[in-house]
């Protein structure tokens, strides 16, 4: 499946985009799949926790290794993950921005980035982004 980037329509939609890009439904879609399951963009757990995206990716049809791991290179990647990318300590609780990592089938690679502003949401620019830890995804 060739994914394609999607822009989040909510300041706070990162983790909500990044399923829509996985799963190649729009951003609206998977609103309203993650507003089924009570899951909604204004709630901080949806970045600085993993169980609510997990839960939206099975509802979409994936599935999640079932712990996090720690980035270490851009080669030892799966060929899809999801990228906890800007983390950083509020009040002594971690948060991030959720990105998703691509590889296809002739070993191109890019982050399918959803941030709003943004000129570009596939990127290339490994060296500006700095992911901590990484969920695999498969189907």
């Amino acid at each position: 499946m060739e994914r394609s980037p999607v822009v989040q329509e909510e300041a706070t939609g990162c983790a909500i985009a990044s399923c829509a890009a996985i799963a190649g439904i729009s951003y609206a879609r998977a609103r309203q799949v993650a507003g089924e399951l009570g899951i909604s963009a204004r709630d901080p757990s949806l970045w600085s926790q993993t169980r609510h995206v997990r839960k939206l990716l099975r509802k979409l049809g994936f599935r999640t290794r079932e712990s996090e791991t720690r980035f270490s290179s851009w080669s030892s990647l799966p060929d899809l993950a999801l990228l906890a990318t800007k983390w950083h300590l509020e009040q002594r609780v971690p948060f991030w921005h959720w990105a998703v990592f691509v590889r296809d089938a002739d070993g191109n690679a890019r982050v399918l980035d959803s941030k709003a502003s943004l000129r570009t949401h596939a990127r290339t620019d490994y060296g500006r982004i700095r992911p901590k830890w990484f969920i695999a995804v498969s189907q």
